[in-house]
């Protein structure tokens, strides 16, 4: 029996709205990584669609990142290509990205969320880089975090865990926009709106302008982040007791090796 589908994809006009269905906390795993990404292959450049918006179904989040068990050795490799492969997608193309975030946006979900040109976010939501509590990194978010909120905090998001609330966010650089819990949607569209009101030749070249100048390289130093995850990280005994202990919902025993 075929797997259900776990990405929602509505089109209207020159906005696609992309939509992670895997409750509770659309959680993403091998095959959901091989959907969205399918789904953003399928979709035209500008200026036949141009803004991606990215949203979390159910009441508990946007997203609590990628699968744990997606993460042992006999699996790290093909999620971190199938998962990096969507921002790499994202940094070439010409499209206006928006992140509409509900609920709990860790790990993963919070890369993709801040990867966005724009985050809108409810009050109630919750960010965080949780992955160093399983002896990991974000790969991708410590490449992006030091361009978009300096080296200290980024230190600290990526070394504490430490979770953070919208407004928090907001005050970091990380979010966009804060509204109220029912006014995301609302607060979304009236984004659009202002952007679908300027040229859809000069957002691209304005946007691109940007990110050239903000002083990093981001697919060199992914790389360079992908060979020290897997042939580093991956490596060390504590980053496999980790995974095993999440899994097996104990307190990881660390050697420090």
């Amino acid at each position: 029996m075929a797997e259900a589908s776990t990405i929602g994809v509505e089109r209207d006009a020159g906005v696609a709205r992309i939509w992670f269905d895997r409750p509770p906390l659309n959680v993403l795993n091998l095959a959901m990584l091989a959907e969205l990404n399918a789904a953003l292959d399928a979709l035209p450049s500008p200026p036949h669609l141009r803004f991606l918006v990215f949203a979390g179904k159910g009441e508990r989040g946007f997203s609590a990142g990628v699968e744990v068990r997606d993460h042992t050795p006999d699996r790290v490799a093909e999620m971190l290509d199938r998962f990096h492969r969507l921002f790499r997608k994202l940094w070439a193309s010409d499209w206006i990205t928006l992140a509409a975030v509900h609920g709990y946006c860790l790990g993963g979900g919070m890369e993709l969320a801040t990867f966005c040109d724009f985050v809108i976010a409810t009050h109630t939501a919750q960010f965080a880089q949780p992955e160093i509590k399983l002896g990991c990194f974000p790969p991708v978010a410590a490449v992006t975090l030091p361009a978009l909120v300096g080296p200290r905090r980024a230190l600290d998001l990526i070394l504490t865990g430490r979770q953070l609330t919208a407004s928090e966010a907001q005050a970091a650089g990380l979010v966009t926009q804060v509204v109220g819990e029912d006014e995301l949607e609302r607060g979304t569209a009236a984004l659009l709106r202002t952007l679908a009101a300027y040229s859809p030749a000069t957002l691209p070249i304005a946007r691109r302008g940007v990110l050239r100048a903000s002083g990093f390289d981001f697919e060199r130093e992914l790389e360079e982040m992908e060979r020290l995850y897997l042939d580093t990280l991956m490596k060390t005994e504590d980053a496999q007791e980790g995974i095993r202990a999440f899994i097996e919902r104990r307190k990881p025993a660390w050697v420090g090796r």
